[in-house]
């Protein structure tokens, strides 16, 4: 380990107690999306804000996407400049305000909103997801702030919004309405990993989610020849739909599950009461497809389908595209995977393998763009759940990988 990473190393690892501080202030600020009964990011964004300028970052940046749906009217999108010896191969780290709701309190052992540190871990609703990554590519950067050690290439710190939803409010935002990237930029995601930092994400299946409305007629439970069963027909369309799995069957070792999947979710209320056959029904459908599969020939089987289903039913049915969204892979010989393979390796000891994931992140957006990203953590993957947790030995492990990985850009002319 070279002399500027020692130094930058030993700085991190000494403000543990300053990054569970951070920490315990983001999750006390739930940001939610509108879909789930939230009031968007601006609080936990203006908090962040001042928060980095106490810690001593002074250059600024908001893009503010207009979303009529919350109080603010806005989805803020802010961009932390640590400048640079090159501004050539800016190194940019990616990470996201928003987060899911808590879910079931029951199942919590204490106050999602509330952190708490136990046995060398922090407890609470957005400390692992994307908490963890924000919090240690901040105090990776400030690390070259306090210690006076420039930067070989300008680094870029971008808290984004909207990444639970769709993204729409927040780096598809950006890409759509700004020249913030570089195609010679370095861009790194940590949301989402393995326990051991041993996985490069570098493409996504291709992803499709569908709320699907049935309608019929309703009727009496004891008549049902009298009307047409809206449940029935969807369960039919459901089972038809996960059928796809042995259509669409190849495989391809560099995702977890190696196949694609199509997966009924969420069903919505139809009829109050047992005895009366619903005329409407609502559900949803989560599909992670291959890449060597496109979205268009997916959807012409779903149309296909809904359409038996429809003239054996006698229903009439009509979806919407919650989601969707295909990219193409980062190549295993960018520049971005090599040398953040060589930071893993000196910070970590782990020899770190390319692989594809079926969740969606933000890489998908920029890789569609042509800028090659990747999604790299050390985690055990609680988001979502209840008890998430992060653990401080990676909070503060990954924030050294980032500073090795800045170093080594420098490798770049």
């Amino acid at each position: 380990m070279n002399t500027d990473l020692e130094t930058l190393t030993g700085y991190i690892k000494s403000q543990i107690p300053a990054m569970v501080s951070l920490e315990t202030l983001l999750s006390s600020i739930p940001a939610m999306s509108p879909e789930s009964e939230g009031e968007g990011e601006l609080a936990k964004c203006e908090a962040l804000s001042l928060a980095l300028r106490e810690l001593g970052f002074s250059h600024f940046e908001r893009y503010d996407a207009p979303d009529p749906r919350v109080p603010s009217k806005i989805r803020p999108n802010l961009v932390v400049t640590i400048p640079g010896k090159s501004d050539a191969h800016r190194v940019w780290f990616i990470t996201h305000m928003d987060v899911v709701p808590p879910g079931d309190l029951t199942k919590w052992d204490s106050d999602p909103w509330k952190v708490i540190e136990k046995d060398g871990k922090l407890f609470g609703r957005g400390v692992e997801d994307n908490q963890q990554g924000l919090v240690s590519s901040v105090f990776a950067s400030l690390a070259f702030i306090k210690t006076g050690i420039m930067p070989p290439h300008t680094i870029k710190l971008l808290f984004a919004a909207d990444e639970e939803t769709g993204s729409e409010y927040g780096t598809l935002y950006l890409l759509d309405h700004f020249s913030l990237f570089r195609e010679s930029d370095l861009i790194l995601i940590p949301d989402g990993g393995d326990e051991r930092g041993a996985t490069i994400e570098i493409a996504e299946k291709n992803l499709l989610w569908l709320k699907i409305t049935t309608k019929g007629k309703q009727t009496h439970g004891s008549r049902p020849d009298q009307g047409s069963n809206a449940h029935l027909a969807a369960c039919a369309l459901a089972l038809a739909l996960n059928s796809l799995e042995t259509s669409f069957d190849r495989r391809d070792a560099l995702f977890e599950p190696d196949r694609s999947t199509f997966q009924p979710t969420r069903k919505e209320t139809n009829v109050p009461n047992i005895n009366t056959i619903p005329g409407l029904d609502v559900f949803c459908m989560d599909c992670r497809i291959l890449p060597c599969y496109s979205l268009n020939v997916v959807r012409k089987e779903i149309t296909r389908l809904a359409h038996e289903v429809e003239v054996k039913y006698h229903v009439e049915i009509t979806w919407t595209e919650e989601q969707a969204s295909e990219s193409p892979a980062t190549p295993v010989t960018a520049p971005v995977v090599r040398l953040l393979s060589d930071a893993i390796a000196r910070v970590y000891g782990v020899s770190a393998t390319p692989v594809g994931i079926g969740g969606g992140t933000v890489a998908a957006g920029l890789r569609n763009r042509g800028f090659d990203a990747v999604v790299w953590s050390r985690m055990d993957e609680t988001a979502h759940q209840p008890n998430e947790y992060c653990i401080l030995e990676n909070l503060a492990g990954d924030a050294c990988v980032m500073a090795a990985f800045v170093l080594d850009a420098g490798k770049i002319n």
